[in-house]
């Protein structure tokens, strides 16, 4: 390699270390009280380079200053939580923030992932429990019956099991404005926030300002559509969190499948400046020429 190459490599590496370490932003996440670390670390992608390196990622980020952490009773099979449970081992539980998931929607069926999750953690309560992927309206009805999901989330945090309690989806934003209006219990949502979704279907357009009316927190995924924004060129990474983050929303959850990929995106966090108008007004123009659209955001597509 020429020497000016190097340079340029260990100068743009020491750049990034240098914000990696810089201090983490944070935010209240709405009506729970909650402070959050503005980068919130995906859960899903814990298990899939195997259980060492999951655990060094968990351990690194909370070196960074990320004291949000998310998992789900599905993600890999119950290895997601069973990681974080082990990372954290050792008296490191105080000093985060855990956030849970079930995608049950009878109430007994939601109590008993919620318990999983417990054992798996190692810990006797979470600090937000969230109703799973909410994607079709009969699931609505479901939640919300007699006997349906949203008694085990109330039952939870009635019993000091979860402190929080909210709901995930990423299909149809009717289907989030149907939980808002039915429930005024819950803290917190979750749903896509990025650089496409204005172009269809979007939650940024329609369910997100009920959202904030309402003072709940917001969580914003699908920040890259699955990988989907970078594989198809359509922008960089730090324009999709710099873009989801510009948004009025409180922290991104963003997964990660090393080390060094996780102190990059800390470092387009803490290196944050929000948009300008004209900025996201010229993104959205050049995004808008696609490709856009359920070939992208293919968790929007219908069942």
């Amino acid at each position: 390699m020429y020497r000016r190459g190097f340079l340029q490599i260990s100068t743009a590496a020491a750049g990034l270390a240098a914000r990696a370490d810089a201090p983490m932003p944070m935010a209240t996440l709405g009506k729970s009280g909650l402070r959050v670390s503005r980068f919130c670390l995906g859960g899903y992608h814990m298990g899939k380079n195997g259980e060492e390196n999951g655990i060094r990622i968990i351990r690194r980020a909370v070196e960074l200053g990320v004291n949000f952490l998310d998992s789900a009773w599905l993600y890999n099979n119950g290895a997601s939580d069973e990681i974080y449970g082990k990372a954290l081992s050792g008296g490191q539980r105080h000093k985060v923030l855990l956030m849970g998931k079930a995608e049950k929607r009878t109430s007994a069926e939601a109590m008993r992932q919620l318990e999983d999750t417990l054992r798996r953690m190692r810990t006797d309560y979470l600090d937000l429990w969230q109703c799973h992927q909410v994607t079709t309206m009969q699931e609505v009805d479901q939640i919300l019956a007699p006997g349906g999901a949203l008694e085990a989330f109330v039952r939870a945090k009635q019993q000091g099991k979860a402190r929080h309690i909210g709901f995930t989806g990423h299909r149809d934003p009717a289907i989030h404005q149907r939980l808002l209006d039915a429930f005024d219990g819950w803290e917190t949502v979750q749903h896509p926030v990025n650089l496409i979704d204005p172009h269809h279907q979007s939650f940024i357009r329609s369910v997100l300002p009920n959202i904030r009316r309402k003072g709940l927190g917001l969580i914003a995924m699908k920040t890259n559509a699955f990988g989907n924004i970078l594989k198809n060129r359509i922008a960089t990474i730090p324009e999709c969190l710099r873009f989801a983050l510009s948004q009025d929303v409180d922290v991104v959850v963003s997964g990660v499948e090393t080390v060094e990929q996780l102190e990059s995106n800390v470092a387009a966090v803490k290196s944050f400046r929000p948009m300008t108008e004209k900025e996201m007004a010229a993104l959205l123009e050049r995004t808008k020429k696609g490709p856009a659209g359920d070939s992208i955001e293919q968790y929007k597509r219908n069942a």
